[in-house]
């Protein structure tokens, strides 16, 4: 049997595991937009606090029940995630050339857009919903806590509903880049874009394909977190598109599975630390890896091969 302190720690890794997945669902979306546009979308925290509020507005007028929830969030993600690319990369896409591309420039200019957007986005949703925290309303919310006993464990239903979106999301994103035709595409141009465009693909489909990809999974992230923490906010997006950013970088930037099982690494690592330090102090984890990885793994721990970060 475990003493109090193991079990302590056993509960302690179980809600970071459920807390890494939330991050790795973010993470993917960083990664395939990286993977084909060698850019960084920071507007993608907001996507994930759209995912929530969306829910939100449909719990309040509509009352669905869980599966056409996740379907209309998954719904509004994917149409953020489209609007995001015409209003702040497509307008950077109209050269083709190889040295457009691979510019310098280029990337600071579609960073800056994408941040200029984020900024944008959080502002309106706080000027219409207000920055105090919104509650999810208590048939939904109480759904995410009931408790299953485990032993002397305990997981709530929500960890449970969190993996289970995760393992679904994951397996589906796989069969779409290795069964479809669309995922030949986004694989074809995240390898070599002008080459990709000499074959036959349109560019242009597939990196929306890409973003409504990547933002539909991060919407549905901000809906699991929001339902299982019962509220949410504006700014509710910002630590974890970090999280999930640092994830990204770990895992080498354009390796899905890399950023999956480092944002999982990040969430056991902030449980672990709260053993020892201050709940504040979890947060410092991520950064803590951040500085370490580009210290000692510029490729990322799963990017051999590829551009130092």
């Amino acid at each position: 049997m475990f003493d109090r302190f193991d079990i302590f720690f056993v509960q302690q890794l179980i809600n970071g595991f459920s807390v890494g997945l939330v991050y790795a669902l973010v993470a993917i979306g960083f990664t395939l937009i990286f993977g084909v546009l060698n850019v960084v979308n920071f507007a993608h925290g907001e996507i994930y606090m759209i995912g929530a509020y969306a829910g939100l507005l449909a719990i309040i007028f509509l009352a669905p029940p869980w599966v056409a929830l996740l379907l209309l969030v998954l719904a509004a993600g994917i149409a953020a995630g489209i609007a995001l690319e015409r209003a702040a990369f497509k307008p950077f896409r109209r050269f083709r050339d190889e040295a457009s591309l691979k510019s310098k420039a280029m990337r600071e200019s579609t960073l800056l857009s994408s941040l200029a957007i984020s900024i944008v986005v959080r502002e309106t949703v706080e000027k219409i919903f207000g920055a105090d925290m919104q509650a999810i309303p208590r048939a939904y919310a109480d759904a995410m806590q009931e408790p299953i006993s485990l032993g002397e464990l305990a997981i709530a239903s929500g960890q449970i509903a969190i993996l289970a979106a995760a393992v679904v999301m994951f397996a589906s994103l796989q069969w779409i880049l290795k069964r479809t035709d669309i995922g030949l595409c986004i694989r074809a141009v995240a390898a070599n874009p002008l080459g990709a465009q000499y074959v036959g693909v349109h560019v242009d489909r597939t990196v929306i394909a890409t973003f409504a990809i990547g933002s539909g999974m991060g919407a549905v992230a901000g809906l699991l977190i929001g339902l299982y923490q019962g509220t949410i906010f504006p700014a509710m997006g910002f630590a974890p598109g970090v999280k999930a950013f640092v994830a990204m970088v770990m895992g080498g930037l354009n390796s899905i599975p890399g950023a999956v099982i480092c944002a999982i690494v990040l969430g056991l690592a902030e449980a672990v630390a709260t053993e020892f330090f201050g709940q504040g102090w979890a947060d410092l984890v991520a950064y803590v890896f951040l500085v370490l990885t580009l210290v000692f793994f510029p490729t990322g721990l799963f990017g051999a091969g590829r551009e130092r970060v």
